[in-house]
């Protein structure tokens, strides 16, 4: 029998990670270079695993086989199989990531048989002052953008955006973007680990190598018009489902709880991914309740049909297909 499922954290070092994930979201990991919490993941070699109940030990990807739409929901199940459509991290930036893009679905099948990368963020945290990079500062096309690239100015063809918690951002595919040092995010993204790096500001590792840059690859992957709806306008009332982020490939949407909200599925067709972003919550399910403390993510299965949130006052990411 299906419950709403608790999966082990997976950490991942990253030269630019810091120790927020640690300090702030009290993830179990050791190190002072942790980068990424891979909450819920069908990747390659990163599968998630269940860390309670009767289910514990079991892969993300065993559960799709075993248990098909009952967990994913059968529109979910017909369109992506056995595949889980989503991944689901949080990611502490204490230094600028790399500028990076990804290839869209058609792109993605053909070089890397992987879908594309379209995501979101959500800023938990940011330091005063902190940026993101998201998309270009004006219409550009490749042959300028070489240009830029090859004249070490490409950091004056990149838009900036100041960010502070509660800011939203939908990347498309193509798009050039980078997380700013200060910031720790939550990220909901199509499951994909293919990225185009393209500049890196020139740093190297501790042996004085460079990172691989990906020039080439990502010439006929890059959108070069200059977009102004890369930030996502949203309300946050208290105690409904406030809209985000509605796509294709994931739907997000904002709960901002005080005292007790019942949310109904029943109609979703869809597991339901949630994401505490702010404040500790307690999820009744079935006449069972689940700690969802702050930093942390549950998968509820699609033929579950509702949940109650009770917290004092928290804020819950809730994503669906």
């Amino acid at each position: 029998m299906l419950y709403p499922l608790f999966f082990k954290p997976i950490s991942k070092e990253r030269l630019w990670g810091g120790r927020k994930l640690t300090d702030f979201l009290n993830k179990p990991f050791h190190g002072n270079e942790i980068g990424e919490s891979w909450e819920l993941s069908a990747v390659s070699g990163d599968e998630s695993v269940v860390s309670d109940g009767h289910l514990q030990g079991k892969q993300l990807n065993e559960l799709i086989e075993i248990y098909k739409a009952d967990l994913v929901g059968k529109s979910v199940y017909e369109r992506f199989g056995n595949d889980f459509p989503v991944l689901i991290k949080f990611i502490d930036a204490q230094k600028d990531l790399s500028v990076q893009l990804h290839p869209h679905d058609h792109l993605a099948k053909e070089r890397h048989n992987s879908f594309g990368k379209n995501e979101m963020w959500y800023i938990m945290d940011a330091d005063p002052g902190a940026q993101l990079i998201v998309g270009f500062s004006k219409d550009t096309d490749q042959n300028e953008y070489q240009q830029y690239l090859q004249n070490g100015q490409i950091e004056d063809l990149l838009h900036y955006e100041t960010v502070k918690r509660g800011d939203t951002f939908f990347i498309r595919t193509g798009t050039v973007h980078a997380i700013g040092a200060g910031i720790l995010l939550a990220e909901i993204q199509q499951t994909s680990d293919i990225t185009y790096r393209i500049f890196d500001w020139n740093r190297t590792d501790k042996d004085c190598n460079t990172r691989e840059l990906h020039t080439e690859l990502a010439l006929d992957a890059i959108d070069f018009v200059k977009r102004n709806d890369h930030k996502v306008a949203y309300t946050a009332e208290s105690n409904q489902r406030n809209p985000m982020v509605g796509s294709p490939y994931f739907t997000t949407e904002i709960i901002a709880v005080k005292g007790e909200m019942h949310v109904l599925t029943d109609q979703l067709d869809s597991f339901v991914v949630l994401m505490a972003v702010q404040g500790d919550n307690q999820i009744s399910v079935d006449g069972k309740t689940y700690d969802l403390a702050f930093g942390s993510t549950l998968l509820l299965p699609a033929c579950l049909t509702g949940f109650s949130i009770h917290a004092n006052q928290s804020e819950i990411l809730m994503v669906t297909i």
